[in-house]
This record gives C-alpha cells, sequence and structure tokens, in this order.
C-alpha cells in the first residue's frame, strides 16, 4: 500500500474508531449513574434492569441485520446513521424524567449502538491489505475499551459536578454532530477502486439457511458458548450492577467503586493483546484456556459470595475484578472458532450467531439479578447481592456445562474430518475422554 493511500485509510479508520469508542462510552455509562437513574425514574432494581436488558437485547437482535445492511448500503451511511441514533438516544435520556421515556431513549440508543462494530470491521477489510486485518481489528477492539474506562471514574465525577442533564446532553450533542464529520471523512472503498456490486437477490430464506448451518456447524456452537460464558459478567457487572453492588453492598465510596469498576476495562485491554498471542501460536490451547478461566472464575464467585459477614476486603475485591476482567478478552476466542470451523462463505453469519451468545447471557443475568433484588429488599441489600448473583454462578454454570459439551463435539468432528482426509483448523491428539469414532 502506498503512503498516501496508507495515509488515507489510517485517516478514515481513526474517524470511525471514535464512533466506535463513543459506543462502548453510551453503552456502559448506565454503570456509573445506576443510583442515579433510580432516583430519577423512581425505580426498583428490576425496573432498573430493564433498562440493561432492553439496550443488550436489542444489541443482540441487530447483529445479523446490521451486517446485511453494510452489505447493501455502505459502512460510511450505516456508521453515520448510527452517531444520529445514539446522540439522539443519549439526548432523550438526558431529559427523560419518566421510565417509558427512558426505557426509548435506552432502546434508541442501543440499535444504533448495534450498528458500529460491523461497520468499523468492513472499513478495515475495505481500505487495509489482509494481512493487517486481524492486528487493526483487535487494536479497535482495545481502543473502544477506553470508552469504558472513560464511562467510571470521569464519568462519576461529571455526574456529581455536572448533573445528570448537563452530562447525558453534551454527550449526545456531540455524538450526533459527529456525524457530520463522519460523511465527510469516510469512504467506503479506497480511492480508485470501484465497490463490489451489491447482491440484492438475498431473501430472508437464504439468510434463515445461512444462519441454520453455522448453528449446525459444531465449531459455532462452541464458540457460541464460549461467548455465552466468559464475557457476560464482567459485561454485568461493568454495565449495570456492579456499581451499586460495590457502594451498596460494599460500603465503598462512589469514586472508589468507579475506580474498582475500571480494572474490567484495564483487564481486557492487557489481556486482549496478550490471549491473541498465545492462541495465534498455540490455537490448540483456546478452549482448555477457557474452561480453565470458567472454573476459576466460578471459584471467585464462591469466595465473594461466602465471605463470611458479606464484606469482602478491598484486596480481595481488587483481585477478584481483576481476575473476571480477562472473561471479555478470552471471549475473543469464540470468533477464532467461528472462523475456522467455518467455510469463508458463511464466517460473517457464524461469526453474528457466535456473537449473540454473550449478549444473550448479559440479558438473562442483568434481569435474574434485578428481580432477585426486588424480591430481597427486606434483607439489605448486602445479603440481597449475595442471593441475586447466584443467578450469575447458575448462568456461568450453564456455560461451562455446554462449551464441555460442544468442546467434545467440535473435537470430534475435527477427527472425523482428519480421517477422510481433510483439511482441519487445529492439530490435536485424541484423549481417553473424547467421544468414540463415529
Amino acid at each position: 500500500m502506498a503512503p498516501q493511500h496508507t495515509k488515507r485509510a489510517i485517516i478514515i479508520w481513526v474517524t470511525a474508531l471514535m464512533v466506535y469508542l463513543a459506543a462502548v462510552f453510551h453503552r456502559t455509562s448506565l454503570g456509573v449513574a445506576s443510583i442515579e437513574a433510580s432516583e430519577r425514574f423512581h425505580l426498583g432494581p428490576a425496573a432498573l434492569g430493564t433498562f440493561t436488558v432492553l439496550q443488550i437485547a436489542l444489541y443482540a437482535a441487530m447483529q445479523v441485520p446490521t451486517g446485511m445492511l453494510v452489505d447493501r448500503y455502505g459502512a460510511r451511511r450505516v456508521l453515520t446513521a448510527s452517531a444520529v441514533l445514539m446522540g439522539l438516544g443519549q439526548l432523550l435520556f438526558a431529559f427523560a424524567t419518566t421510565y417509558p421515556l427512558g426505557l426509548l431513549a435506552r432502546a434508541v440508543l442501543g440499535i444504533g449502538d448495534a450498528m458500529t462494530f460491523v461497520s468499523v470491521l468492513r472499513l478495515v477489510a475495505a481500505h487495509f491489505p489482509v494481512r493487517r486485518y486481524a492486528a487493526i481489528a483487535s487494536f479497535t477492539a482495545a481502543i473502544g475499551a477506553l470508552g469504558n474506562l472513560a464511562s467510571t471514574v470521569p464519568l462519576s465525577l461529571l455526574l456529581a459536578n455536572a448533573g445528570w442533564t448537563w452530562t447525558f446532553a453534551v454527550a449526545g450533542a456531540v455524538t450526533a454532530l459527529y456525524s457530520v464529520v463522519l460523511l465527510l471523512r469516510v469512504r467506503d472503498n479506497p480511492a480508485g477502486v470501484m465497490p463490489e456490486p451489491v447482491d440484492r437477490t438475498e431473501t430472508l430464506g437464504t439468510v434463515l439457511a445461512q444462519v441454520r448451518e453455522a448453528w449446525r456447524t459444531p465449531g459455532t456452537r462452541l464458540g457460541f458458548w464460549v461467548h455465552f460464558s466468559t464475557m457476560f459478567a464482567p459485561a454485568m457487572l461493568g454495565l449495570l450492577w456492579g456499581f451499586p453492588y460495590l457502594v451498596q453492598a460494599q460500603y465503598l465510596s462512589e469514586p472508589a467503586a468507579g475506580l474498582l469498576l475500571s480494572l474490567l476495562v484495564v483487564g481486557a485491554i492487557v489481556g486482549g493483546p496478550a490471549i491473541g498471542t498465545v492462541i495465534t501460536h498455540h490455537p490448540e490451547w483456546r478452549t482448555p484456556m477457557v474452561v480453565g478461566y470458567l472454573v476459576s472464575a466460578l471459584a471467585v464467585w464462591g469466595v465473594l459470595l461466602g465471605w463470611p459477614g458479606g464484606q469482602v476486603p478491598l484486596w480481595l475485591l481488587v483481585a477478584a475484578f481483576a481476575h473476571l476482567s480477562m472473561g471479555g478478552p478470552a471471549s475473543a476466542i469464540a470468533f477464532a472458532l467461528a472462523r475456522d470451523y467455518n467455510p469463508m462463505r458463511r464466517v460473517s453469519t457464524a461469526t453474528g450467531v457466535v456473537n449473540v451468545g454473550g449478549f444473550v447471557a448479559i440479558t438473562v443475568s442483568a434481569l435474574a439479578v434485578g428481580l432477585l433484588l426486588d424480591l430481597t429488599a427486606p434483607l439489605g441489600p448486602a445479603t440481597g447481592f449475595r442471593i441475586a448473583f447466584l443467578s450469575v454462578v447458575a448462568v456461568l454454570v450453564l456455560g461451562l456445562w455446554r462449551t464441555s459439551v460442544w468442546w467434545r463435539r467440535a473435537r470430534a468432528a475435527v477427527f472425523d474430518a482428519a480421517s477422510r482426509g481433510e483439511e482441519v483448523p487445529v492439530q490435536i491428539r485424541r484423549r481417553s475422554w473424547d467421544l468414540a469414532p463415529a
């Protein structure tokens, strides 16, 4: 790639990357604002949890449609629409004083958020050589995590000083106005390169057939459960329940709670490149690493929920949140599985299927925690959170079980393919616990 083209590609990537950073900020902004939101809208825990449940459910539901929109209309248009939607959603949230309006605001925000990452990755694929795609995509995710970091301590300080309306109104207005920059600076294809013809004959039936084929692939199913199991707990804590847990059940100050939540982001930024390097050189370690993380995460939750008296020492909270933060980087293994076990014509569909897994788990766990907190309100927040977080353990156990099941089935598929003389994505040795040959 010529230096001039490289410079243009970097400008386009950075311009688009700012939208993804804003998307992560908006997505996680309720984490440190959950207590203020419950007071502003007069909500109990279950109703408060619905904000996050709705937003994440819409995000998951929009993954496949977003891919289709990008294919048909280009990343520039979709990314511009996402900036406008996120800005309008946050502006509405800033001035909303009723629960229905608050829900509508988070719904608009969730739809805009869902359209960002796929659009940015499409621009990366169009403007950079194939050999640079994986590195730039990983760097994109790591920089996006800085949006989460901005939604912890800085946002809590802004809320304390500028107030709810000004904080969210300025964030929304800046995001919406940034759509003008996108229109002016972003191009779907490099200069002089004609866009590929768009296939407009694809029907709903053919899309669903692709999804079914991807779902029937053991490697895709394994990826779904890996993503389901690894990313939901740190995301659920960062998006909603971590802040009230630390303030109300562990009696930390709000700035201290925000600082502790930032560990989830720092761990993701540091852990992503580290795990990516390991699985690049040792792909056979991918699922064992996931299983090891899940087993140790269960031990961490056991200590947090079983600590005598309920109030966990600060050093142990730091260690626990640092460990749980590795769930986000570990979830990237799911996308490597989707890529390796599907033909190229179906990789994007399989990736979308896998991506749904973690957001389904976030939705279920966030809603369950809110419902259980409502039911246990008379027992006080400390006891309430200990009981409510048992639902997180239940989701984790389910994910570990299904990951283990599909790990064996995916391995069996690899052995069967190897016996037929086909190329296999990973060289593995048969173990005593593997499924018997078909």
